[in-house]
């Protein structure tokens, strides 16, 4: 079994995925956050550090990109190419408003005609450049019985993975992922199979493992965030002790002092990373209020100095 982190946009970066390799070793594979195109530039600055391979060099990280037109997509995978990435993943599964209403994330999937063309084009495509496309996908826009038709397009391609969220994009993040999908698909396509959703705990996936045995990979997002050494437990490791928790949270931090400009910018991502990570810490309810509410590194560090060091 393959252990993949998802990426959840904002958050898993390229200094989280170090600070978390260096912390909790065992992930076989990164995501970036979705790169989408630019008119008359390929990436952005930060879109460029996130995914130079000096930025990611003790860790396996595929580009996503999040698009519906096969010309964007291919012109970024040959800038990909050139900083020497063999796969790219799309991105089919983002629920966000703003993305859907453009056709793009899970609303391209309300579009399959439009998506085997896509698909044709880019595959085609990414032969010249040698690269192989994974996809990562929901099974629909509104209704289960969209997925029959959307896995008989998938499978007519040569992707190096399916990676599945059974949900519905009106599920968003919520509602029971949809496991009759998902064992249908196991029984109906020859393509390499990622599970993805709902993974928290050692004994979520364990229980994947035995009811799907044929499923190749999974891949956790929020699980992994709130329960950071969640791979290593499930290779049978201990909990991880305090100081190893405290080193992570201590190289996020010097990662985004040295990277981000202002104070407050830092507290954001800190205080975004403590709204998963604190779940780590249920007795220290008063402190995370705490922790929240700080406006400045000083009192921060404090704050959390606190809630680790008895952790």
């Amino acid at each position: 079994m393959n252990y993949y982190f998802a990426p959840l946009e904002g958050i898993t970066g390229y200094i989280f995925r170090n600070a978390h390799a260096a912390c909790f070793p065992g992930t076989d594979r990164y995501f970036s956050p979705f790169l989408v195109p630019h008119q008359n530039r390929a990436f952005d600055s930060r879109e460029r550090n996130d995914i130079l391979p000096e930025h990611n060099q003790k860790i396996t990280l595929i580009p996503q990109i999040l698009t519906n037109r096969p010309e964007d997509f291919l012109r970024l995978s040959g800038e990909l190419a050139w900083y020497g990435y063999r796969e790219i993943n799309l991105n089919l599964g983002c629920p966000s408003g703003t993305v859907v209403t453009r056709g793009k994330g899970s609303g391209f999937l309300k579009d399959p005609d439009g998506l085997d063309r896509f698909l044709d084009e880019v595959c085609r495509g990414l032969e010249q450049t040698r690269q192989r496309l994974s996809v990562k996908t929901r099974i629909g826009w509104e209704s289960a019985e969209e997925w029959q038709r959307l896995l008989e397009i998938f499978n007519r391609y040569p992707l190096a993975e399916l990676i599945l969220h059974p949900r519905l994009r009106t599920d968003f993040y919520k509602n029971m992922p949809h496991m009759d999908a998902y064992a249908y698909t196991v029984s109906r396509t020859p393509l390499p199979l990622c599970y993805n959703g709902d993974l928290k705990t050692p004994e979520d996936i364990r229980r994947l493992e035995q009811d799907f045995p044929q499923t190749a990979s999974v891949m956790i997002g929020r699980g992994l965030l709130e329960m950071p050494d969640l791979i290593c437990r499930v290779k049978g490791a201990p909990p991880a002790p305090a100081d190893r928790l405290s080193e992570f949270h201590g190289r996020l931090l010097d990662g985004y002092c040295g990277t981000i400009s202002g104070d407050r910018n830092v507290l954001f991502k800190m205080k975004e990373f403590w709204s998963y990570f604190g779940k780590n810490f249920p007795e220290k309810e008063k402190d995370l209020k705490k922790l929240k509410k700080a406006k400045d590194l000083q009192t921060y560090r404090e704050i959390a100095a606190s809630i680790l060091e008895t952790a």
